[in-house]
């Protein structure tokens, strides 16, 4: 599966994962965001970038529980709660906001 912006082809998995991790661009977040209903905020884009650094840093895309307890650490317990998250993510804060910031499936997602 893909889909084109701008002239260039962004493949994806059969849940609309981004396939290369190289491809991703504010761009393909943006349209990977409408697809997924979400409408993207100063908020949302914190989420997403903290999960780009999480995953440089580990090579891994965080579960839930460890997303929300590293976001309280990084941006405050306001932001570090899963009622946060789930508000600005609202089909899962890690499975949702990982595909927008074009990152695996988090292990342990369904």
């Amino acid at each position: 599966m893909a889909f084109e912006l701008n002239g260039k082809v962004y493949e994806t998995d059969e849940e609309g994962y981004l396939v290369n991790l190289a491809d991703w661009d504010e761009d393909a977040a943006k349209y990977i965001a409408g697809v997924e209903n979400v409408e993207m905020t100063e908020n949302h884009w914190e989420v997403v970038n903290f999960l780009r650094e999480y995953y440089n840093d580990y090579q891994i895309a965080p579960a839930v529980r460890v997303l929300t307890k590293e976001i309280g650490k990084k941006l405050g317990a306001e932001k570090g709660n899963s009622k946060y998250l789930y508000e600005l993510f609202p089909y899962g804060p890690a499975k949702q906001a990982c595909k927008i910031a074009g990152l695996p499936k988090p292990t342990g997602c369904v």
